[in-house]
């Protein structure tokens, strides 16, 4: 069976790791970028956590460095987990309530989150560093 017209198959895997990678670390980049770090920080406030603020920059940072570092191949399957339970946390904070959809039938859903939790199960079960 013909592959792929142009990419192979190790190629197609590391895409898929680059590619969240970027987009985990745009996530934090435009929330430092923006200047609502703080804000997220009182939002986890809100939902019972007790040093918010200290979380959102903690999320922040390491959606900035992690997702930088899982791009270029580094720590990968230590990284991983990380952001699944930051997805997760996500879910059942935010996007749980909104429904399946994230755009379209309904708003804000959790579709793309488990979509990437999905992603990152795939990157973690093939990298070995």
């Amino acid at each position: 069976m013909k592959k792929f017209p142009f990419l192979p198959e190790s190629s197609a895997l590391t895409l898929l790791r680059i590619i969240p990678g970027l987009l985990l670390a745009a996530h934090g980049c435009i929330r430092l970028y923006a200047g609502t770090v703080n804000g997220f920080g009182e939002f986890l406030n809100s939902k019972g956590f007790i040093i918010g603020s200290a979380i959102a920059w903690g999320v922040t940072f390491f959606e900035i460095v992690g997702g930088i570092l899982m791009a270029a191949g580094y720590f990968t399957r230590l990284i991983a987990p990380v952001f699944i339970f930051q997805l997760v946390m996500g879910i059942i904070l935010v996007h749980a309530a909104n429904g399946w959809f994230v755009v379209g039938y309904q708003s804000g859903g959790v579709e793309y989150s488990v979509l990437l939790i999905t992603v990152l199960i795939v990157i973690s079960a093939r990298d070995s560093r």
